[in-house]
């Protein structure tokens, strides 16, 4: 979600989702983007967009364990997700040490990584 860019608009943005009941598993906002991993994105979007927040998209997001003290674990992992042909568009953690990995488009028939 673009346009998040003060404290008192992310304020906004994650009471409008606590309001809605909806949790946020992971992510965060950087350079004025705001990502967050949510259950129900239509919901959060209906919320957001109820606050004048009308720029939300909600994208397919696949979780993966990684072994975080592994040296190249990530660099194996993203090899794999580029050989699988999927466009990434944002890749972080969540609260319980899974990479998030945000697609442009429908991961379903796709060979994944793990």
């Amino acid at each position: 979600m673009a346009g998040v860019r003060t404290a008192q608009q992310l304020a906004e943005v994650a009471s409008a989702l606590g309001r809605a009941g909806i949790g946020l598993e992971g992510g965060g906002m950087w350079e004025g983007v705001a990502r967050y991993l949510v259950d129900d994105g239509p919901t959060a979007r209906a919320a957001l967009d109820a606050a004048g927040y009308s720029d939300v998209e909600v994208r397919p997001a696949i979780l993966v364990p990684l072994d975080a003290d592994v040296p190249g674990a990530l660099g194996r992992l993203m090899a794999e997700l580029a050989a699988s042909g999927t466009d990434l568009i944002a890749q972080y953690s969540d609260h319980q040490n899974r990479k998030v990995l945000v697609m442009s488009d429908s991961v379903s028939g796709r060979a994944m990584p793990r």
